[in-house]
């Protein structure tokens, strides 16, 4: 793969294809401006259209089921959380030999945080942990599963393998002993016996917007459906610092055994992102560093 293709079977796209394709299924939003959008994101390519709308494409197939779930399920969480998530303006189908459905969202405005250079952080703990309580207490029936919403130890021999790619990586600096060890403990925590809750499952910085230092949208659905809540407890490693950490904690009323769960979550998708990533996603091999570091840190 080149350093710029992050997937094998990963679809080209550029401005011109998105041009096409609007205009042949959206003739009233042809002529705008088409400009790609620089994006930490795995699965699709995103492209501003116009000043007020977004175009977002799967760049894999694996991406396409995202597509259908947020077009079913975004405008029937949108109106329970308390703040901004994607509307669906258009949906597009397969055309001009690009193979998968596409959706246009209305633009939101805001930038990503980054961890380690964050505003507001304990503001900003206060009002994720107000939308990862809001998310938990959706009702609306039917839910699919989340998908990271299975039991932890599905993830084990994934993680375990990643593990042992990054001692083979040393100029990454990674610790194998202490992450297993940490690790280790995640799976021996207690299961959660309680009905699963919605999530939105993928809380990464990327899928976050934030004016001001507070939280303004949440951004990709893709992965949301119920299951565990310890899933949305990544924010605590991927963003925050120590003190806003806790606050997050406190606002959640967060168990122990849950705690160790979301820990070993937000673990083990850092070590499987770092040795997958580094060399064509430098936006999430960072913030894989990061994860591992603070989890580390905490002990």
């Amino acid at each position: 793969m080149s350093a710029q293709q992050m997937h094998p079977g990963q679809h080209p796209v550029d401005d011109a294809l998105v041009r096409r394709l609007v205009a042949g299924r959206f003739p009233r939003w042809a002529g705008l401006p088409v400009e790609r959008f620089p994006s930490g994101g795995t699965v699709n390519a995103m492209y501003r259209l116009g000043d007020g709308m977004v175009v977002r494409l799967p760049l894999v197939e694996g991406g396409v089921g995202d597509v259908a779930l947020e077009r079913e399920w975004l405008p029937r969480l949108a109106p329970r959380l308390p703040v901004a998530v994607p509307e669906v303006l258009g949906a597009g189908e397969p055309a001009e030999a690009y193979p998968w459905p596409w959706s246009v969202y209305r633009w939101l405005p805001g930038e990503n945080p980054e961890a380690g250079a964050l505003s507001e952080p304990v503001l900003l703990a206060e009002d994720l942990a107000g939308f990862v309580a809001a998310m938990r207490s959706v009702t609306v029936p039917g839910a699919p599963r989340a998908h990271r919403g299975g039991p932890l130890a599905a993830l084990d021999e994934a993680t375990r393998t990643a593990i042992g790619e990054l001692r083979g990586i040393p100029e990454e600096g990674i610790d194998g002993d202490a992450v297993t060890a940490v690790w280790e403990d995640a799976l021996a925590a207690p299961d959660r016996d309680a009905a699963p809750v919605w999530l939105h499952a993928d809380l990464m910085p990327g899928n976050l917007l934030v004016d001001g230092g507070r939280l303004t949208a949440v951004i990709d659905f893709g992965c949301t459906g119920a299951g565990d809540p310890a899933c949305d407890l990544f924010p605590a490693w991927n963003l925050l610092p120590a003190d806003a950490r806790k606050v997050f904690r406190e606002a959640l009323d967060v168990d122990d055994a849950t705690w160790r769960r979301g820990r070993g979550r937000a673990l083990s998708q850092a070590v499987l992102a770092l040795p997958y990533y580094r060399g064509t996603n430098p936006a999430m091999a960072r913030n894989a560093r990061h994860v591992i570091r603070a989890v580390l840190e905490e002990g």
